[in-house]
C-alpha cells in the first residue's frame, strides 16, 4: 500500500536536497536482460513497491524489458530515501515521483528533470470522512475538521484558493497516515491516498472518500521523470522503459486478478485479498477516455499550465514558479506510441 503522500511537496523534496546523492546505494533486485546485452536502467522509485507500480512488475515478469533490450534495476523509496539525487547524478537513469507537485518543487529550485510519463491520471489523494457527518463537495468544508499531514498541508490550501473559501472557515489539523484521529472523533475528515484501502478499512465500509480533484486541484501520480540531458542525449532508452511499463498495463488492464497475483509473488510483504479488492481503483486510476485516445501515460499539457498556477497563486514558488514548458517532455511519450495500449478505464 502507498504511503506516497508523505513526499508530495516541495518541502519534503528540499529535506532530502542534492547532499544524497553520496548515500544512493544499489537497487535492490535486478530485473529482465541479459547482462551481456542488454542496456542497464536503473529506476529510482520515490516510495515502497506498491499497487501503483504493477504495471512495472508485469514489464517485468512478461518480459517485456527484456524484449526491449534493457536489464532494469528497480529501487524503491521509503521515508528516508531521495529521490531526485540518484537521477541527477546519474546513478539512477530515470525515477518516479508520487504526484506532479514534487517534480514542479525541484525544476522552481533549480534541478533540470522534466515529465516522461504519468501512471495515475488523477491523484489518488483525497479527504475521508464518516456517512454520519460527510463531506460530499467543497460546500460541506465550511465548518469542519480535517486532519493533513504537514507535507500535504499546501494541497488544502490549494483547495481553499481555487473555491475561494476563506481560510477561517475550516480548521486544518495536523496529523500522522493513520486513521484513528477520524475514528475516534478528532477530525471530520482526513487526507490520504484512496488507493491505501486497507489502512482505510478500519473508517469502515460505508465510508465516504472525496478526492481532491473533485474538489478543483488537479494532479497526475506516480510520474515517471528523467534529467535534461538525459532526454537530450538517449530519449530512445527511456522510451524503451516506458513503451514496456506501458504494455506491463495493458496487460494488467486485461488481466487484473493475475497482475495482482504477480505483484504479491514478487513482494511477498503485499497483501494479497487487499490488493484483489483494490485492482479495479487503481485501473480507473490509470485509465480514462485521455489514455483511450493517446495511450497509457499521457497527460495534458495544460492542465500541467493550471496545476503550476495554482500553486504559484498559494506562494509554492518563492523564488520564482517554474515554465510549464520546462517541467515535461512529450518526446518519449511520442518514440513509445507504439507500444502503449490506447484503452479507457476498466467498464467505461
Amino acid at each position: 500500500m502507498s504511503g506516497n503522500t508523505q513526499n508530495w511537496n516541495r518541502r519534503s523534496f528540499m529535506k532530502a536536497g542534492i547532499a544524497g546523492v553520496a548515500a544512493f546505494g544499489p537497487g535492490i533486485q535486478l530485473f529482465g536482460g541479459t547482462a551481456n546485452a542488454a542496456a542497464k536502467v536503473v529506476i529510482q522509485y520515490d516510495w515502497l513497491m506498491s499497487n501503483g507500480q504493477i504495471g512495472d512488475v508485469v514489464a517485468v515478469t512478461n518480459g517485456y524489458f527484456q524484449e526491449a533490450g534493457l536489464e532494469v534495476e528497480f529501487s524503491p523509496g521509503g521515508p528516508n530515501s531521495a529521490t531526485v539525487p540518484p537521477v541527477v547524478s546519474g546513478s539512477a537513469q530515470l525515477g518516479q515521483f508520487s504526484e506532479t507537485p514534487q517534480l514542479y518543487a525541484a525544476r522552481a529550485s533549480g534541478v533540470p528533470v522534466k515529465i516522461l510519463a504519468c501512471g495515475f491520471r488523477t491523484g489518488p489523494y483525497a479527504l475521508t470522512s464518516k456517512p454520519d457527518k460527510p463531506i460530499r463537495s467543497v460546500a460541506d468544508l465550511k465548518g469542519k475538521k480535517i486532519g493533513i499531514q504537514p507535507t500535504a498541508r499546501f494541497a488544502m490550501d490549494a483547495v481553499l484558493a481555487k473555491n475561494e473559501i476563506d481560510p477561517a472557515d475550516v480548521t486544518i489539523l495536523n496529523v500522522g497516515f493513520d486513521k484513528a484521529p477520524l475514528v475516534r472523533g478528532e477530525v471530520d475528515a482526513i487526507g490520504g491516498w484512496i488507493t491505501n484501502t486497507q489502512a482505510l478499512s478500519v473508517v469502515g465500509d460505508d465510508r465516504v472518500d472525496l478526492l481532491l480533484s473533485d474538489l478543483g486541484l488537479a494532479s497526475y501520480a506516480n510520474v515517471y521523470f528523467a534529467t535534461d540531458e538525459a532526454i537530450e542525449t538517449d530519449p530512445e532508452t527511456l522510451a524503451k522503459f516506458i513503451g514496456a511499463v506501458a504494455k506491463g498495463w495493458g496487460w494488467a488492464h486485461a488481466n487484473p486478478q493475475e497482475a495482482v497475483k504477480k505483484l504479491v509473488a514478487t513482494y511477498p510483504e503485499i497483501d494479497l485479498d487487499w490488493e484483489l479488492k483494490t485492482i479495479d481503483l487503481v485501473l480507473k486510476l490509470s485509465f480514462d477516455s485521455d489514455t483511450a485516445r493517446d495511450g497509457w501515460g499521457t497527460f495534458d499539457p495544460a492542465s500541467i499550465e493550471s496545476q503550476i498556477a495554482l500553486l504559484d497563486q498559494i506562494g509554492q514558488y518563492p523564488n520564482g514558479r517554474p515554465k510549464s514548458a520546462d517541467v515535461y517532455t512529450t518526446k518519449v511519450l511520442g518514440l513509445s506510441a507504439a507500444e502503449r495500449p490506447k484503452l479507457a478505464a476498466p467498464g467505461a
